[in-house]
Order: structure tokens, then sequence, then C-alpha cells
């Protein structure tokens, strides 16, 4: 029996939906079939969108990657986050003019932060190692700054970018009034 145009549709999100969470889950094909009691050629077939799931088979997948019948069967909606140039949390540094603000904080299963760094020239914002494979890029907006580990920092100005091990230690000094810059932190 042919199928609608609607029941394809279905099938095709919920396709599109297996994907994204098992790799969100970090699963393979095989290992996600096994934990959920059904055939790998059968995962396979719904992740294609060649097959027609039942509700227990949905179930079952639902159950072993974590998420809700929902999370699979309706499409994501986009999700818009809007920050206001004076809005969201700000953290001050104890020792330095310098002022973080979170713009993205890491989403589940991810491993990274986005920030708003607003600093002014003297101290150096000095950071410790972070987790072992942390990552930060800085992108500067306005001022002057000099940044990245200490035994190569960079001096960065406006629209330029440097990226540098976050695992080790690290500094930010801002070397011009207001000097504002998007820092994003990330760890594999």
């Amino acid at each position: 029996m042919a199928q609608s145009p609607a029941q394809l549709s279905v099938i095709s999100v919920i396709a599109a939906s297996l994907q994204r969470e098992r790799r969100r889950a970090g699963l393979s094909l095989a290992e996600l079939a096994r934990r959920a009691g059904v055939a790998k050629s059968t995962l396979s077939q719904l992740e294609s969108g060649t097959g027609n799931p039942s509700v227990e088979t949905l179930w079952a997948l639902c159950v072993a990657l974590d998420v809700t019948f929902a999370q699979i069967v309706e499409p994501p909606e986009p999700k818009v986050h809007v920050i206001r140039a004076n809005e969201g949390p700000t953290i001050a540094s104890e020792h330095a003019d310098y002022v973080a603000k979170v713009l993205s904080a890491c989403p589940p299963n991810a491993r990274r932060d986005l920030y708003l760094v607003t600093a002014q020239p003297g101290t150096a914002r000095e950071s410790a190692p972070h987790r072992a494979g942390t990552y930060e890029h800085v992108v500067l907006s306005t001022g002057r700054a000099l940044t990245g580990v200490l035994e190569n920092l960079v001096e960065i100005g406006p629209g330029d970018y440097v990226g540098y091990p976050g695992d080790v230690p690290h500094i930010f000094k801002a070397l011009e009034p207001d000097t504002v810059a998007v820092m994003v932190s990330e760890s594999v």
C-alpha cells in the first residue's frame, strides 16, 4: 500500500531525528540497535527513511537514546536566542578589570561556551588551565589586547582572530580602554 504525503513527511522527520539523536549520543548504528533490541537492518531503514516504524520500535529507540517520543516524531523548531547589549549574565574578574558575559552556555552533550568579554587596561586576566583538550578562540571587536598562552602571547586589534590551547595557562590583557572581544571556549 502506497504511503500518503503526510506519512512520508513523518517518516522523513523520524529518519532525520533518529540520525541526529544517535550522533548526539555518540552511538553507532549497531550499538543503538542492540540497546533498543531492534534489528540493525530495521534501524538502518528507519534512518534512511525507507522503513515504516511501529510505535513499539520508536519507543524502544527513544528509551535507548534517552529522548522523548516527541523529539523523534516532531520536526525540531529553530531556536533563536537573543541577548541585548545591556542584558545577560555577567561575571567580573576578581583581579583584573575584565567582565565576561555568557552569550551561549554549552548545550547538553557539547563542550563549548560563547562569551562577550569587556576589559580595561591594567592587570591581565590570568586563566589557569581548563580541562584537557580545551581550545579558545578570540575575535577582537574593539580596542587592542594581548592574549594567548604565556609562552606565545599575541597582540590583536579589531577584526583579528587568535586561537590557542586553553588547557595551559593563558591570559587576556586589554591594551586600550573598553576593549571588547568575543571568545569561544571549546573542549573535545
